[in-house]
This record gives C-alpha cells, structure tokens and sequence, in this order.
C-alpha cells in the first residue's frame, strides 16, 4: 500500500481547512471485510443510515495520522480525545429524510471539535459537500451564530418549502462552495462547525449492504490548542 498523502486547503470565504489524507489505512481491504461481517443497526443523532462498530485496533493503528493531520492543519498539538467512531452507511431514502437530513448542516457549535470520514467503498465517488448559507453568509455555525442563522433558516422555510432530499449542489438557499469527492481509502477531516453534506446523487443507490453501499468510517474528536 502506498504511502499516506495529505493536503490542507482553505475552503470558501471563511478559509477553514479541509484536510484531505490519501492511501489513509494501510489495509483497507480488511476493513470493508471486517464492516461485512458486522451487525448494523440504526444510527442515532440524525444520520440517514446505519451504523457498526469499528475493530479496536483501528483507532489505535490511524490515530498517529489523525494527530498529525490536526496538528498541520487546525493548529492544535494538545492531543486529540474521540467522541464517537463508527462504520456508517447512508440508507434512507430521499423522501423518508427529515427535514434536518434534507439541508447542510454542523455536527456541533464548538471550534474544538473535528469530524472525519473514511470512504470504504471501492465503485463510489459521492462524497462530501460544504456550504454557504445564502442569507447570512455563514459557512460555519458556532454558539453565537446559531440563534440568529435558526431565524433566518427557519423564515426561509416556511417561505420556499423543504428540499425533495439530499442536497448536493447549489440550492436557492445554500452556495456550495466546495466539494470532495469519494476514494477509497482517502479520509477527511475538517471541523464540525463547518455547514456540508453528503454529496449523494438523486437516484444514487442507498443499500444496506456494506460491500456495495456508501460505506465510511466516521468519527468525532476534540482537539487541544497548541500553546
């Protein structure tokens, strides 16, 4: 397996980094084998699909590059302490999404904290989107933004309806303003105040089955600042 490859770029006005990390895991054949034969169930905290839990031995073999890859990136090199971990899989369909899973969103308000996907699927290239929200310019949403980026959302939708499902691409509410797509095994990392999505395609196919489904690892840390 070759080698990891990593690059950060700055993404949309707001220039918050998108670290892009290439050939992440050194085997990542055993890792689509190992989510086939897991158990998958329900997720929970609004993802549109179902979840597994991953071999202990990946945190431990990748966290040595998640650790790199934050301190290059987000200037942090106080040690990173995960949240939650998992194999991911989106399955729901477009009209079965709510109206939360229909729109960008951000997994938390807080700086500190990093989000990561691992793409594990070999035929796939639905990755992930980010956003501007139109009205108020945000691209990210922290405690002080939310109150007043919840009116604005809100007053739009009951204006322009919901979206028929999983937003891609620009809307009338959302720019988007960059995008990665899927490779197998490239992870990236970003912060988890950043508005983005899953890149899912209309009439991309939504299976359960890890070994043709969108199957990921995604994960959640916090990270310490350096100083």
């Amino acid at each position: 397996m070759p080698a990891p490859t990593c690059t950060v770029r700055p993404i949309g006005t707001e220039g918050q980094p998108l670290v892009t990390v290439d050939n992440f895991a050194p085997d990542p054949d055993a890792l689509r084998s190992a989510a086939i034969g897991s158990r998958f169930g329900a997720a929970v905290r609004g993802y549109p699909g179902i979840r597994a839990p991953l071999p202990p031995e990946y945190l431990l073999t990748q966290r040595p590059a998640i650790a790199a890859a934050v301190a290059e990136a987000f200037g942090a090199d106080g040690g990173i302490e995960l949240i939650d971990a998992s194999f991911s899989i989106v399955t729901r369909s477009p009209a079965a999404l709510t109206i939360g899973q229909r729109l960008p969103h951000c997994d938390s308000f807080e700086p500190e904290r990093i989000a990561m996907i691992h793409y594990l699927s070999p035929d796939r290239s639905d990755g992930t989107a980010f956003f501007r929200h139109r009205a108020t310019g945000f691209e990210t949403i922290d405690q002080a933004r939310a109150p007043g980026y919840r009116e604005h959302l809100d007053a739009e939708l009951r204006a322009a309806g919901r979206p028929a499902g999983y937003i891609a691409g620009d809307t009338q509410l959302f720019e988007r303003i960059a995008v990665a797509n899927a490779r197998y095994n490239r992870a990236l990392l970003y912060r988890s105040f950043v508005l983005h999505s899953g890149a899912i395609a209309p009439g991309a196919s939504l299976s359960a089955d890890p070994a043709t489904g969108r199957l990921t690892i995604t994960a959640f840390f916090t990270i310490g600042a350096r100083g």
